[in-house]
């Protein structure tokens, strides 16, 4: 199908896609990569009057790796977190997991602002980021200001993000050595999203754990960090199973997906734990 009609706006600075977001309010909205924008204005599931696209705001951009933070534009490409080594020896957990997205067309134009921003349940960063206790900067009217990632989703396309803000940054700890890090993915075919993943970081008597599409957010559970971190495997997974709200669906039915996902979570654990320092 064919979107409504719409009206075009490629602003050079956060300041200006702002003053557009103030100046039309519901119907305005910004793309990045636009890989869930598009095919959702397609189908007429999201119509608006005017398209704010970033891709032309410079400060959006840039990986900055730093001893103890590594800070993400919004704008970088799943390409670029695949390709930046000094990203991939800071946190190698962030290449393994862009590796698993979709394809690399979809790859070479994907945003880690876009797919973290949306609030969608099967995007692949937003447990990744909650995992990596990443907090997100987001700018609007009133200025800027941080929200850690495991409080950003609130429900499935709904966050903590106003109408009139824009996510920025993304700033990461960088974790300490010893710390094994993994990313597994159980999907139908190339191209899908996951029937369950999991993001683990254990070592030096740390863990934490966080899983996708479970449930209408991303899952990140503090007690089965904890168990992980004592070295209780099976209590983490319990834990994990507990936390989990599946649903039925094309990629099969409740009981499936909580076999899937202890699988990929004991799997994800195994690598994590070999590569522990």
């Amino acid at each position: 199908m064919i979107p409504a009609g719409f009206e075009y706006h490629r602003p050079g600075d956060v300041a200006s896609a702002i003053g557009i977001l103030q100046e039309h309010g519901d119907e305005a909205r910004v793309i990045a990569g636009g890989h869930s924008l598009i095919p959702m204005m397609k189908l007429r599931m999201a119509e608006m009057g005017h398209l704010v696209d970033l891709q032309a705001i410079e400060e959006l951009k840039g990986i900055e790796v730093g001893s103890d933070t590594v800070t993400l534009g919004a704008m970088v490409t799943q390409h670029e977190l695949i390709t930046h080594d000094g990203l991939a020896d800071a946190i190698p957990l962030i290449r393994e997991a862009a590796l698993q997205i979709a394809d690399p067309q979809v790859r070479y134009m994907g945003t880690v602002g876009g797919n973290v921003a949306n609030g969608d349940p099967g995007n692949d960063m937003p447990g990744l980021m909650q995992c990596l206790n990443a907090s997100f900067e987001l700018s609007g009217p009133d200025g800027s200001r941080s929200v850690p990632a495991r409080d950003f989703y609130e429900a499935a396309y709904f966050t903590a993000r106003e109408d009139e803000e824009i996510l920025t940054r993304i700033s990461i700890p960088v974790p300490g050595p010893g710390v094994g890090q993994a990313y597994e993915k159980q999907k139908r075919k190339i191209g899908d999203y996951a029937t369950a993943a999991a993001a683990v970081m254990v070592g030096n008597g740390q863990a934490s754990v966080a899983m996708t599409n479970l449930s209408d957010t991303p899952v990140w559970s503090d007690a089965a960090s904890a168990a992980l971190a004592s070295g209780d495997v099976d209590g983490c997974v319990a834990a994990m199973l507990e936390a989990i709200d599946p649903v039925a669906d094309n990629r099969g039915p409740v009981e499936f997906k909580k076999h899937v996902a202890a699988v990929m979570l004991r799997r994800a654990i195994d690598r994590a734990q070999s590569r522990a320092g």
